[in-house]
């Protein structure tokens, strides 16, 4: 820990930031839990998160804004608020949200051999949260099996007041909580032979949250998302992600007052007004945690990217992604670390550029 902290302190110092007071305190600890989180040792700092935040933004609205025109109307603001009111949005039953999770995972399992050598070997079900949890569950979550599959993975899915339960983005949390997200990573891990148990079970949040967001694009790769509401609905998930690295770096290193991040949240975002407020209150109460997500998504991307223009033709997507899951979760600097030494192995032929026989 003092490592990291001479660290963090060294980088401000080296880009002439000075930290007092409360902010001092907060500004540190914050990006203490984001090395703890797993997001690396050359941590980004807050000014850098802010603008790459701001970016991610536009380039995501700019996408929606796509979609929008497409539907036929003149921007997105107009298209969301005749979200609200379209019949197509909503869940007709509760068998309905549940049979909509598992036919998203139905299929994707098949296109899974494009994309990985290495398969989970656990089954994973869809089962509804339980009738006294429906109140405070989430909208799904993922509680992994047993790591000799004994009892399969479940994504719990909260059917509750269904008629005000939007359906845009079961499709994107299919694929995080379920396959090629949570549970492919996490049944992967377990299952490693070469890793001791501790680390089969790692949980680094940047590395673990990064890859199942990460896994909501590899559906649209292999050809889903083939409803453009449902393609608005993955979006959206991703710009709730960019949202909170402004958001965070703004409460925490540009002292924002919590109408400005509420403020911001209603212009660049489509969750509903209870989600806004508890969103804001998670990020000011819980300092750099809400980063992980899609920091950890930008590593891999750019690790994806690097490997694809360094080994050219040699490239094989499946090989990539058996590499970024063959260690279990590592932090974000470890995991690059990995992946450089991968890449130059392949280079040399000391290994394999296509997946082995597992």
């Amino acid at each position: 820990m003092r490592d990291a902290v001479l660290s963090i302190r060294n980088r401000l110092d080296s880009l002439g930031m000075v930290l007092s007071g409360f902010c001092a305190v907060h500004c540190l600890a914050s990006l203490l839990l984001v090395t703890v989180l797993g997001i690396g040792g050359g941590v980004l700092l807050p000014p850098e998160i802010h603008e790459i935040g701001l970016a991610e933004v536009k380039r995501i609205e700019g996408e929606l804004t796509k979609i929008a025109h497409a539907q036929g109307f003149k921007d997105l603001a107009s298209f969301r608020a005749s979200l609200k009111t379209n019949p197509k949005t909503h869940a007709t039953s509760r068998e309905d949200i549940l049979n909509r999770y598992r036919g998203y995972i139905a299929g994707m399992e098949p296109e899974l051999p494009k994309l990985f050598g290495r398969l989970p070997k656990t089954e994973v079900v869809v089962k509804p949260v339980e009738k006294f949890r429906e109140k405070e569950a989430a909208a799904a979550e993922y509680h992994q099996g047993t790591p000799d599959g004994s009892r399969p993975g479940q994504i719990f899915v909260n059917t509750g007041d269904f008629a005000n339960r939007s359906v845009l983005t079961i499709e994107s949390t299919a694929y995080h909580e379920g396959i090629p997200g949570h549970h492919l990573q996490i049944s992967i891990a377990q299952s490693l032979p070469k890793l001791p148990p501790f680390r089969q079970q790692a949980g680094y949040t940047a590395y673990v949250e990064g890859w199942a967001l990460y896994a909501e694009q590899l559906g649209k790769e292999v050809g889903f998302y083939k409803d453009p509401l449902s393609d608005y609905g993955r979006l959206s998930d991703e710009l709730l992600r960019a949202d909170r690295l402004v958001l965070d770096t703004g409460v925490h290193y540009k002292h924002w007052t919590r109408q400005q991040m509420v403020d911001f949240f209603h212009a660049h975002s489509s969750e509903d007004e209870p989600d806004v407020q508890a969103e804001t209150d998670r990020y000011i109460t819980w300092p750099g945690q809400a980063l992980a997500y899609k920091t950890g998504e930008l590593k891999i991307l750019a690790l994806r990217a690097r490997a694809k223009q360094a080994l050219g033709d040699q490239f094989d997507i499946r090989a990539f992604h058996d590499e970024i899951l063959g260690g279990g979760a590592l932090p974000l600097d470890v995991l690059e670390d990995r992946v450089n030494d991968w890449i130059a192995a392949v280079k040399a032929g000391k290994a394999p550029a296509h997946p082995a026989a597992i």
